[in-house]
């Protein structure tokens, strides 16, 4: 059995990047913004690179997205991929009439991946929204440097890695099913 796609996206999810600077001192900083990276990330990305197949798929400006990255990828890790906005679909939403930047995983599947064995994971639900049941959402991160979301995901993700089809779990709770154990 092929080992699971986890598509990650960036922004919110593996780091913050902004503007202001917060109370604490950023990781980097990248042209306008101070970067602060979710706590845990190295670790995060090197035990899931022991057994997942990895890659970056942000809404972000490609250029920034491949310098992020390079800032924050651990020399062990390998990404299948690393998507920026050219790669996702604008979509209007009916109701709001706001736009959003879609990731559609058929772009992944054309890549020779398996749906059945792919995850993506954003802090968006609007940007992972057709891609149900492949979807994990995560909270958002806005620089807390006590946040503990990465730990909590890699824990559940472990679980995971032997399922046959990704796409017949229930994801929705997944926090809890890690905080009981």
């Amino acid at each position: 059995m092929k080992e699971i796609l986890l598509v990650l996206d960036l922004d919110e999810t593996l780091l913050y990047a902004t503007t202001n600077r917060l109370i604490q001192k950023e990781d980097f900083v990248a042209g306008i913004y101070y970067v602060y990276v979710r706590p845990d990330l190295e670790y995060f990305l090197s035990q899931l690179a022991e057994n997942f197949k990895l890659a970056i798929w942000s809404s972000a400006d490609d250029v920034y997205v491949e310098q992020l990255v390079n800032k924050i990828k651990p020399s062990a890790v390998n990404f299948e991929f690393i998507w920026g906005r050219s790669r996702t679909t604008k979509k209007r939403m009916s109701l709001t009439d706001e736009y959003h930047y879609v990731k559609r995983l058929s772009k992944v599947k054309r890549k020779g991946f398996l749906l059945e064995r792919t995850l993506i994971i954003d802090d968006t639900a609007e940007k992972s929204m057709l891609n149900y049941g492949n979807a994990i959402q995560i909270t958002e991160f806005t620089g807390d440097p006590h946040d503990d979301e990465l730990l909590l995901l890699a824990s559940y993700l472990e679980k995971l890695r032997n399922v046959e089809n990704v796409r017949l779990i229930d994801k929705r709770y997944w926090r809890e099913q890690v905080k009981s154990i």
